[in-house]
């Protein structure tokens, strides 16, 4: 049995390299960090629920949260259950009538749908332990350590390119 933490959206950000756009999750501690790299549409689903923009008609993360509202099912939480091969999978907690089914999702689905529901986003530690722990450094920036160690360097350089003004606008 897994045992997970409890994470919130830090930001969008892009990647320098291939301008993909990476949804950055961070524990509720500041220790963790956990980039995933998401589609454009992801990203602006994910952006609209962090800024707070709501359309005309319902997009498909809206339309979501009002089939459970209309049903009166909950989403009581996501969570990203594993990672293989470079992929991140992710899992919707949801109650209707007394009863909790899990539905199996794409990440940055489940994170666009959980923002819009005000649910908690959790990862399994399995995952996170393979993600990258900031350690604060005294009067300084903080160590970086990987877990990737294939990719170590390159993810590295990727975050230590990334703009703080990227987070900016999209802070949650």
């Amino acid at each position: 049995m897994s045992t997970f933490t409890e994470m919130k959206v830090a930001g969008i950000a892009l990647d320098p390299t291939n301008n993909a756009p990476i949804v950055v999750m961070r524990d509720m501690e500041g220790k963790y960090i956990l980039p995933i790299w998401i589609g454009i549409m992801e990203a602006s689903a994910i952006a609209a629920a962090l800024e707070g923009i709501h359309y005309s008609r319902p997009m498909t993360h809206d339309l979501f949260k009002n089939v459970l509202e209309h049903i009166g099912a909950t989403l009581e939480r996501i969570e990203v259950v594993d990672i293989r091969d470079n992929v991140f999978y992710a899992v919707l907690t949801i109650e209707i009538d007394g009863k909790t089914v899990s539905v199996d999702a794409r990440p940055s689905d489940a994170i666009a749908i959980a923002l819009r529901t005000k649910s908690s986003i959790f990862v399994a530690d399995h995952v996170i332990k393979d993600a990258i722990r900031v350690e604060s450094a005294k009067g300084g920036a903080g160590k970086v350590m990987v877990g990737f160690e294939q990719d170590a360097e390159k993810l590295k350089e990727i975050l230590e390119k990334m703009n703080p003004e990227d987070f900016g606008k999209f802070k949650a």
